[in-house]
């Protein structure tokens, strides 16, 4: 809803959220992994197992996200460590990766971002994919 009570729609919604956001991009993605970032993978079992996965990337299936990625939930993920953590969330495109980590930042993960372009923009700037 806007601040008025009148809904918004999926667009608005979704500019809303990137508001708050320090998207990032897919070398950006790479340098943070590389100084302890955690790579979040979200995308659907069908779309890993036909294009691959980033290497060292958590993958979490959407649905799961906030109760494996909460440092006090009881079904958090071993790397769940703190709300300090750099989380950065990758889906197919990137758009659903900036709606789940403005969930994450509501759940206290302050430093959650997404990757902008997503896994296709990774794959498409010649990094490292598993098949």
């Amino acid at each position: 809803m806007s601040g008025n009570g009148v809904p918004v729609g999926i667009d608005e919604l979704l500019e809303r959220v990137r508001e708050d956001l320090d998207r990032i991009g897919p070398h950006e993605a790479f340098d943070a992994a590389a100084s302890g970032a955690l790579l979040v993978d979200i995308r659907y079992q069908a779309l890993r197992e036909r294009d691959g996965l980033i290497p060292g990337a958590l993958v979490v299936e959407r649905n799961e996200l906030e109760w494996r990625l909460d440092p006090r939930g009881s079904h958090r993920a071993a790397e769940a460590t703190s709300h300090d953590v750099r989380v950065v969330v990758i889906c197919n495109e990137g758009y659903a990766s900036s709606l789940a980590a403005a969930s994450l930042r509501r759940l206290g993960l302050h430093r959650a971002t997404d990757l902008d372009g997503g896994f296709q923009a990774w794959r498409s700037a010649g990094l490292p994919v598993e098949h």
